[in-house]
């Protein structure tokens, strides 16, 4: 089987956004005879006729729409290769960004907000557990991986943890249900939403022990997002920091008990050493760590 001829798919996707043969010979300087051999010879290649004529315009196919999907993101990525590697010129690779599951969305929208006002740069997010993220950024399938502690597994030399900011967590609910005048009487009469995040229940255990009670765990949570739904409807107090309840505590739907935990959760920003980096990485950790000073008390939010 002969392999695919890239002139052949180049010349077809030109033809497919122009959708005249005539004007997309003219742009690509050959003969319209010339161009319409290509693009028989491509469908003899696929096998698939890819378009149809309308009039004088020319419709994809099913086949012709699925070609051209894939021919766009093969020379998109020749062109995210060239200006990789020149680290320069107009095309802007995408930012592939990776998150814990469990990382407050308000903190990756903070992090990302410069990069997100360029409007030549797309950002592709992933989330998910800290082994595959770390993998996908080892792989340089991601820029860099957010996350609320530094690698403990990894060789020296394979990641670099940029420490980004710090917060206290604190216990978030309703008003009505922090009326309790000591701590342990909070955590003895409210159930707790606790997400997984490895500092934070490690921070809460520890406070537990010490206060020698046995808190009732309404919802043990993976996801940062569905903790601030569960205590939006009231269902416990969220062990968590403030940046990921901002919008609830300036509505006022919840509020922070007033008492310290002891815990706080810092935020990194992960990445691995390469030779050409994605240019927006340097200008992103730029920033100096206290960027969100104003996040560390508990009640305080971005």
């Amino acid at each position: 089987m002969s392999d695919l001829n890239y002139h052949h798919l180049r010349y077809f996707r030109e033809v497919a956004h122009e959708g005249h043969l005539t004007r997309a010979a003219e742009r690509l300087n050959l003969s319209q005879s010339a161009l319409s051999t290509q693009i028989r010879q491509l469908e003899d290649r696929l096998g698939q006729p890819l378009f149809t004529r309308t009039g004088r315009r020319l419709e994809l196919t099913e086949a012709g729409r699925i070609a051209l999907d894939h021919a766009d993101r093969i020379f998109d990525t020749g062109d995210e290769l060239l200006a990789t590697l020149k680290q320069s010129g107009s095309a802007h690779p995408p930012l592939r960004v990776g998150a814990l599951s469990t990382l407050s969305r308000n903190f990756q929208l903070n992090f990302l907000r410069p990069v997100l006002a360029d409007p030549e740069t797309q950002v592709i997010l992933k989330s998910g557990g800290a082994g595959v993220l770390l993998d996908n950024l080892k792989s340089l399938a991601l820029d860099v991986v957010l996350m609320t502690e530094p690698p403990h597994s990894a060789a020296p030399g394979d990641f670099a943890a940029h420490r980004l900011a710090e917060q206290h967590v604190a216990a978030y609910g309703h008003p009505d249900h922090l009326r309790y005048e000591t701590l342990e009487d909070l955590l003895t009469h409210e159930p707790v939403i606790l997400p997984t995040e490895s500092s934070i229940r490690t921070g809460f255990e520890s406070l537990s022990a010490r206060l020698g009670i046995t808190p009732t765990l309404k919802a043990d949570v993976d996801d940062m997002a569905m903790v601030r739904l569960l205590a939006r409807e009231g269902a416990g107090l969220a062990i968590a920091p403030s940046v990921a309840l901002a919008d609830e505590i300036e509505a006022g739907i919840v509020a922070a008990a007033p008492f310290d935990l002891h815990i706080v959760e810092s935020f990194y920003a992960v990445t691995t050493p390469r030779h050409f980096p994605h240019p927006w990485i340097a200008r992103l950790l730029s920033s100096p760590p206290d960027q969100a000073k104003n996040w560390s008390t508990p009640g305080k939010h971005c």
